[in-house]
């Protein structure tokens, strides 16, 4: 009969083993509406802001286009993500993007937008229902018995551009854009409207 104590250990290392074997992925969900902050830094006023995703907004200088925005079951750890995609409006009347990435709630001053006059953060997602299931990781490969080496995977080969051969690459931060769409509504931190929306966008 095993004592009390082996049933521990078995226990233990049985789970243990179960853990290293399949590595989970957490579920998410997608939400219909991204929650933002932005600074304005010659007032020091601090606006929140709904956008639904797939709609544009401008908060001063600066258009906001959120295009996914996550959140994780009330059962895993906490972690907010949007990607977004934010646009600099100058005098002119130019449009450049400054920012196409992802934004985490948890860490704003590593992955939020840092303009001169404006910065735009992301705070919250809200309003999902939406449960996203990721797939779970293939399986990894057994471990090489002794005496046998392990296989390395085979890379693809990479060819060496040609002479005078186009080379794409994604364009650098600031490079002039066409305005995807009119926003939907303005906020102008400076205007003394109460919860700073702009007068003349009827919003």
């Amino acid at each position: 009969m095993l004592s009390f104590r082996r049933i521990l250990a078995l226990a233990a290392v049985s789970g243990a083993a179960l853990a290293l074997a399949a590595p989970a992925k957490a579920d998410r969900i997608r939400n219909p509406t991204a929650v933002f902050a932005g600074l304005d830094k010659i007032t020091g006023r601090i606006i929140s802001f709904e956008v639904a995703i797939d709609e544009t907004v401008q908060f001063g200088a600066l258009q906001i286009t959120p295009r996914i925005c996550w959140t994780r079951p009330p059962t895993e750890a906490p972690q907010t993500t949007s990607f977004t995609e934010v646009d600099e409006v100058t005098f002119n009347n130019e449009y450049r993007r400054i920012f196409t990435g992802w934004m985490y709630a948890s860490s704003p001053g590593l992955h939020g937008v840092e303009h001169a006059i404006y910065d735009v953060w992301l705070t919250d997602c809200k309003g999902g229902t939406e449960l996203v299931v990721d797939p779970k990781e293939p399986e990894a490969p057994p471990p090489p018995t002794a005496g046998q080496r392990p296989e390395r995977p085979v890379r693809p080969a990479q060819q060496a551009p040609q002479p005078n051969q186009r080379i794409d690459v994604a364009p650098p931060q600031g490079v002039p854009v066409q305005p995807r769409q009119t926003p939907s509504q303005r906020f102008f931190p400076t205007n003394p409207v109460p919860g700073g929306r702009d007068p003349a966008g009827g919003n």
